[in-house]
């Protein structure tokens, strides 16, 4: 079995208990794949800076950062902060991990965007000067050749962004890199966030939907998923279309998170949940 593991970045989690559920994978000789998030990583070290974070918008509805040029320096450098402290953590618990980003052999390539329609003040408008971009490809034999020769890949945006030719680093979504990372593996997904799972009512933990097998389990699923959730079910969906056979939403801070999701814990969202649709 090979699981890609999505850590997020946000202030609640803390990264310790998956890092030891990874040791505990790959000393079972499991292959694994760390993609780690880092927005509120990027967004401290911006306010440091005296630079307000911007987010901005879609005409979709999906809120999403604006990525200029000041803040994609900030970010690189933030990533680069959290890959290292991963590496170095899961190097202490004796996995041969190695970092990477999403330039490093083209490991997430795509189109850049430069430019954003956004809505402000409830008009369409055009933002310019973005640097964020698409996943299109996964350099799926990078990963698999560093997995076959024992090393646990730590990966991360930003990706590696086609302007016209010149590559250059780009933004991009971190669930959805690891949405694209395990499409590409046909890896089972675990998404670790700071809730135990997708709530039926989102301020209810008591609601939380365990299963989703079925077009009309997937329908629920959409429906309950609010604000930051919906960005993690968007990412499911990829994975899903992409080859994955099953995607975890699951809490970050539980016991042994990673261990426990794949027992069952968290909301499981099956591949049969698209193919029914699709049927």
């Amino acid at each position: 079995m090979t699981v890609v593991i999505k850590v997020g970045g946000a202030r609640a989690v803390d990264p310790a208990g998956a890092l030891a559920d990874v040791a505990a994978l790959v000393a079972d000789n499991e292959d694994v794949v760390v993609v780690h998030g880092g927005s509120t990583k990027v967004d401290e070290t911006l306010e440091r800076l005296g630079v307000e974070p911007e987010y901005v918008e879609t005409p979709s509805g999906v809120v999403g950062r604006f990525t200029d040029e000041t803040t994609m320096e900030v970010f690189e450098m933030a990533f680069g902060h959290l890959n290292t402290q991963l590496v170095a953590g899961l190097q202490s618990l004796d996995v041969d991990a190695v970092g990477l980003n999403g330039v490093d052999g083209k490991l997430l390539y795509g189109p850049r965007k430069s430019a954003v329609r956004v809505v402000e003040d409830g008009t369409k408008k055009i933002r310019r000067g973005d640097h964020s971009g698409t996943i299109k490809q996964v350099n799926g034999d990078l990963l698999e050749s560093l997995l076959s020769d024992g090393y646990t890949p730590v990966a991360a945006p930003p990706m590696a962004g086609d302007d016209d030719g010149e590559i250059i680093p780009v933004n991009t979504d971190a669930d959805r890199s690891a949405a694209a990372i395990a499409g590409e593996l046909d890896a089972t997904l675990v998404l670790l966030t700071d809730v135990e799972g997708v709530y039926a009512d989102p301020d209810d933990p008591g609601t939380l939907i365990e299963s989703v097998e079925t077009s009309d389990d997937w329908a629920a699923l959409e429906a309950a998923a609010e604000g930051f959730m919906g960005r993690k079910i968007m990412a499911a969906e990829e994975a899903l279309d992409g080859g994955s056979p099953e995607v975890v939403v699951a809490d970050a801070n539980a016991d042994e998170p990673i261990l426990s999701a794949l027992s069952g814990g968290g909301t499981h969202v099956h591949a049969s949940a698209l193919q029914e649709d699709t049927q």
